[in-house]
């Protein structure tokens, strides 16, 4: 019931929007799309939980890697060439329809999750308190503060590319196109590679050796951009290898956070969805308060958001050690 709620908020907010005249009214129904959109965030993740075993999430998680992770790459290619045809308001018709859809696979194709349990209150008091539980599970808490900081970079990448490359790079608006295409298929490619790793690696070794990779890169990245060494190829070319390990990073990073749960899943999908949301709002923000006019501020941003992660994983290693054999309630333990 809360995803067809969230999907329905989202065809009609849609569709409000299409229909607006001013950009303050644009701005409300765009809010309330994204309250919408959250639903379908945070049930397919909690969904991931119900239907798989502790052993697949991450592959799981891979496959929806391609929708969270793959559409805003994919959307301002495709946006581009449906406005110039057919005009703005058709993108947001075009998300109802799509929307409807996805309200009609729900009904007819999904698998029903685990049943509603009475005995969770939606009282704000009782919410905060199950928040409170997710937050004190200290694999829950590492992952998904190591996960949202890595995983931002692409938000920083999504606020500067247009400017870096129209602007700087002189790019028209069909190139900038194929070059966000390009750099999609590398996240994809990577997000399925995930599938081979996992034969062999687990979660957390696939997850230190890929933000180890993209921390690299996005050093090599802010060397080459502050002394030059980059024309506008050689640069997709390296920002299409940094986030490859985005591709890695997320799927794992989700699992993870979430295979210690079964009664708290979606409070604990919805925290893990919020504080990624956040920091991709912070780190597009970040990115357009350091505009000087150069390439560097996306790609410093895209470079911290690696280490950031990096840096807490690694901080926080001992401190995951010391929950394997902890009691963990009513919750399931993974690896760790």
């Amino acid at each position: 019931r809360p995803l067809y709620i969230g999907l329905l908020l989202y065809v009609g907010a849609s569709v409000g929007c299409a229909f607006t005249h001013s950009a303050n009214a644009l701005i409300a129904m765009r809010l309330l799309q994204a309250v919408g959109g959250c639903a379908g965030m945070v049930a397919s993740q909690a969904l991931v939980r119900d239907l798989f075993p502790v052993a697949r999430t991450a592959q799981a998680f891979s496959l929806i890697t391609l929708v969270i992770a793959i559409s805003p790459m994919i959307a301002p290619a495709v946006g581009g060439y449906v406005t110039v045809a057919w005009g703005w308001q058709s993108i947001f018709i075009i998300l109802a329809a799509l929307t409807m859809m996805i309200l009609t696979a729900v009904y007819f194709v999904l698998p029903q999750g685990r049943g509603p349990d009475p005995t969770i209150s939606l009282l704000p008091r009782a919410v905060l308190g199950n928040f409170y539980t997710v937050i004190k599970q200290r694999q829950f808490l590492v992952y998904t503060l190591a996960g949202g900081i890595a995983t931002a970079a692409p938000f920083a990448y999504i606020a500067g590319s247009a400017d870096v490359f129209m602007n700087l790079y002189h790019a028209s608006e069909q190139e900038y196109g194929w070059i966000f295409t390009f750099i999609a298929f590398f996240i994809i490619g990577s997000s399925q590679l995930n599938h081979l790793l996992l034969r062999k690696f687990t979660s957390p070794q696939v997850v230190r050796t890929a933000l180890a990779f993209q921390a690299a890169i996005g050093l090599l990245l802010c060397a080459g951009t502050w002394l030059g060494w980059f024309g506008k190829y050689g640069l997709v070319g390296l920002i299409a290898l940094f986030l490859m390990g985005h591709g890695v990073t997320n799927p794992n990073t989700s699992a993870l956070s979430l295979a210690p749960f079964r009664r708290h899943t979606g409070s604990a999908a919805s925290l893990m969805g919020s504080f990624r949301m956040g920091m991709g709002a912070l780190t597009s923000a970040l990115v357009s308060v350091l505009h000087n006019g150069t390439a560097m501020p996306m790609i410093g941003v895209m470079a911290l958001c690696s280490l950031g992660g990096l840096v807490v994983l690694l901080t926080a290693k001992p401190f995951l050690r010391s929950t394997e054999n902890a009691d963990l309630g009513d919750e399931t333990s993974v690896l760790i």
